[in-house]
């Protein structure tokens, strides 16, 4: 790829954000590059960690925070899926106003990641489209009523066939996706690309890899391309585990998120001491700016 050629496929990804942006309170200064995502846990840490890291000069290094994790659970009464919260990530939802909207006056967006909890449901084995179809409105419903910028889909955990459930079958994460991108027509949808759901994206003549706006890596401190055809611009191959993953190593794999043309950039675990000075490991390489603590 030529060098204008990158560029371009990098101001792509910034231009996807800002195109499905919810109105912010506050200018943000413009950032060239990948855009960077984070990851938080919040059994342990809290949301507004992601709006307290800038660029040198002006801009949020993060432009994507991930609320992780809400759960696909299973009614073994009903025989139907469920969305769950825990305590932890139900108490970031009631508490919007000062643990979400903070971040959306940045100019971040706040998603949810939804992964499966050891019950047998999973995005793969909805036994209906009418089940698939359920499900999909109670995430839209949720991110209605909390305000939040889209769902992430994490297939992992869910243990396919436990309580009698089913084993993944081709239509289910179809027609999951095909409902709520109806639903959801201007949010992010992403792929944390993974488990039997990621490698079922067609059926009947429905493909739903345009149906996200991005999918990532799902194995930190490597290097991966996504195995969904979206354009350069909506992928993360580089994953990073803070603290984790070497600076090395996160240096290198921005260096080549750039050099490549990718438009995504993902980092899991981001916590409450100040990691300015790893983080900067990779924005130099991103945006040729270091990392600021704002705390």
């Amino acid at each position: 790829m030529s060098k204008l050629g990158r560029i371009t496929a990098l101001l792509a990804g910034v231009a996807l954000l800002a195109g499905m942006a919810t109105n912010t309170a506050n200018a943000v200064p413009a950032k060239t590059g990948p855009i960077s995502v984070a990851y938080i846990e919040v059994n342990n840490n809290s949301m507004l960690n992601v709006g307290k890291y800038a660029l040198q000069g002006g801009g949020n290094v993060f432009d994507v925070g991930v609320i992780f994790a809400a759960n696909i659970n299973y009614d073994t009464t009903k025989k139907a899926a469920y969305l769950y919260f825990n305590p932890n990530v139900q108490r970031v939802l009631d508490n919007v106003a000062t643990q979400v909207r903070p971040l959306q006056a940045k100019g971040i967006k706040v998603m949810l990641s939804i992964l499966g909890n050891h019950q047998g449901a999973g995005f793969a084995n909805f036994p209906t489209k009418a089940s698939a179809e359920a499900f999909a409105k109670q995430l839209s419903d949720t991110v209605t009523k909390y305000g939040l910028d889209g769902i992430d889909f994490d297939d992992e955990y869910s243990e396919y066939g436990k309580n009698g459930t089913g084993q993944p079958n081709a239509s289910s994460f179809v027609y999951l996706v095909s409902a709520l991108r109806a639903a959801m027509p201007t949010k992010l949808i992403s792929l944390y690309n993974i488990g039997p759901a990621a490698s079922r994206l067609s059926y009947g003549g429905v493909d739903i890899t345009s149906k996200f706006s991005y999918a990532w890596n799902p194995y930190y401190g490597t290097w991966g391309v996504p195995s969904i055809a979206l354009p350069k611009s909506r992928l993360s191959p580089a994953a990073v585990q803070i603290g984790a993953t070497s600076t090395s190593t996160a240096a290198s794999l921005a260096r080549r998120t750039v050099s490549e043309g990718y438009g995504v950039y993902l980092t899991y675990n981001l916590g409450a001491s100040d990691s300015h000075t790893y983080i900067s490991s990779f924005t130099k390489e991103l945006y040729g700016k270091e990392a600021v603590y704002a705390g």
